[in-house]
């Protein structure tokens, strides 16, 4: 049985060892790589060149979506598979036009991560049913594909209140609770998702659509 090398690509330590566990029982399965940063994943994938390649979307340095296009113009072999909490259409819409071959969710069990490399390396797309079922629903309730729409998430749309009433990144994420990295993370997917190039553009487009009153 030939051996499937992988990479792993995830800013959390917890990630790469639960990816570890759960792989660890398929014998032709062999991590070969770790990294906790964008440009990590980058760097490995051109060096390593494995067959699989695990990728966050919300990372350091460089986001998953990112560093995925990058890899892809030096190097079309490796298979790309998003392994990330979001699961907004608009994610996974955007990370498969930037290369990707497969999504995951952070919560999906053995089966699913051994059907999306199997699928991948069989020159398939994968979703799992959740996400499958989504994106078609999207495309038939809104009737045009799912990328042309913008989607903001909850907590999304709480960073833009907080924006409006003109705080600052450390403050918001006081605020909310969550790290400064999050918010900072949350502010440029919010500028990418409205093709924003500045806070009066992301504001306007708030107050259009009842998010926020000017």
């Amino acid at each position: 049985m030939e051996t499937i090398s992988i990479l792993i690509a995830d800013d959390h330590k917890i990630i790469h060892n639960g990816i570890e566990d759960i792989l660890k029982s398929v014998e032709n399965l062999v991590i070969t790589g770790h990294a906790f940063n964008g440009e990590e994943a980058v760097e490995q994938a051109l060096t390593l060149r494995p067959d699989v390649i695990f990728m966050d979307i919300a990372m350091p340095e460089l986001n998953g979506i990112d560093a995925t296009r990058l890899i892809r113009r030096e190097n079309s072999q490796s298979k790309i598979i998003a392994l990330t909490q979001y699961e907004e259409n608009e994610y996974v819409v955007h990370f498969l036009k930037a290369g990707g071959n497969g999504y995951l969710l952070k919560n999906s069990k053995k089966d699913e991560f051994v059907a999306a490399i199997e699928a991948v390396l069989n020159g398939q797309r994968y979703l799992n049913y959740q996400l499958s079922q989504q994106l078609l629903n999207s495309v038939i309730d809104n009737g045009s594909a799912p990328e042309k729409q913008v989607h903001l998430t909850r907590r999304e749309i709480e960073i833009i209140k907080k924006i409006a009433e003109e705080k600052h990144n450390q403050e918001i994420a006081d605020e909310l609770n969550i790290s400064l990295r999050t918010v900072e993370t949350h502010r440029r997917n919010i500028m990418q998702k409205l093709e924003a190039k500045s806070v009066i553009s992301l504001l306007k487009y708030a107050s259009q659509h009842g998010i926020i009153d000017l």
